[in-house]
């Protein structure tokens, strides 16, 4: 159970997310528009929370997928949706400003 939370919060096992990128990872960026706005990875989409489960034909179940917002928290709950939704490889990357720097 411990390692189910852990994981849903993207504290699981190392993940090297540079090279997820290097392998056409899609960087999903679930903050409002607003907070998009104001800041955001250049190799992110913008899909908020609240419109991700109508969003999923924007994104390439084949391909990795790492979640982002602004402090880990909607990105997890991005994670589990997609996980739910039948994407098989997807990780919580957390806030993006970390994201951004773990995937220079």
């Amino acid at each position: 159970m411990l390692d189910s939370i852990k994981s849903l919060f993207g504290m699981g096992p190392k993940v090297d997310y540079k090279e997820l990128v290097k392998q056409g990872a899609q960087i999903v960026d679930v903050r409002t528009k607003g907070e998009y706005r104001s800041g955001h990875s250049k190799k992110s989409i913008n899909i908020p929370l609240d419109n991700l489960s109508n969003s999923l034909g924007k994104l390439n179940k084949d391909k990795p997928v790492i979640t982002c917002c602004a402090s880990g928290m909607r990105s997890a709950s991005a994670k589990s949706t997609l996980k739910s939704n039948g994407f098989k490889e997807v990780y919580n990357g957390g806030g993006w400003t970390s994201l951004e720097r773990r995937i220079k």
